[in-house]
């Protein structure tokens, strides 16, 4: 598992670096057509915003992974021993059924209605459910990073965000 576990973080780096080059690529050409050519490009506004979306979505899952997500502590940093396991435990499995309910289950039907009707971008002309796809990936990979955290609490293996990102 911490093999499949370092493979998706790689992947999730390399796919969010990539992702973020290409915005910055984007929005250049936009300031160059726009102030330089006085044309502005008609697809770029729309191509920032979904790659924004896929940015958002699979770097909310690769800092779940990272455990450098923003976190409310102030109730389980008071915690220590069973008490503080327990909370980690209910808190990993809230956010497994989350992820699994909600981005996965939800995000999954979202993708299918839009790829049934058809709806296309206007500007690209790309199916719209393929910009929203981002939600169920993001949703398998955070139920995944979930369960990994979930196991780690039950065994009582705490990773940090430093164990998790190989620092140590």
């Amino acid at each position: 598992m911490n093999t499949l576990r370092a493979a998706l973080d790689r992947f999730l780096g390399g796919l969010i670096c990539a992702l973020m080059g290409a915005m910055v690529l984007n929005v250049l050409w936009q300031v160059f057509t726009r102030f330089v050519l006085r044309h502005p490009s008609s697809f770029t506004e729309e191509l920032a915003r979904y790659m924004m979306i896929w940015v958002g979505l699979l770097g909310s899952a690769y800092a779940a992974g990272k455990k450098s997500h923003l976190a409310l502590d102030l109730v389980t940093s008071r915690l220590d021993g069973a008490r503080k396991r327990v909370s980690e435990i209910f808190i990993h499995a809230f956010i497994l059924l989350f992820a699994v309910t909600v981005l996965l289950g939800g995000g999954g039907r979202l993708v299918w209605i839009q790829l049934s009707l058809g709806q296309q971008s206007a500007a690209l002309q790309l199916k719209l459910g393929y910009v929203y796809l981002a939600v169920p990936l993001a949703g398998l990979c955070i139920a995944f990073y979930s369960f990994l955290a979930l196991r780690d609490a039950v065994r009582g293996e705490a990773r940090t965000g430093a164990q998790s990102s190989g620092l140590n």
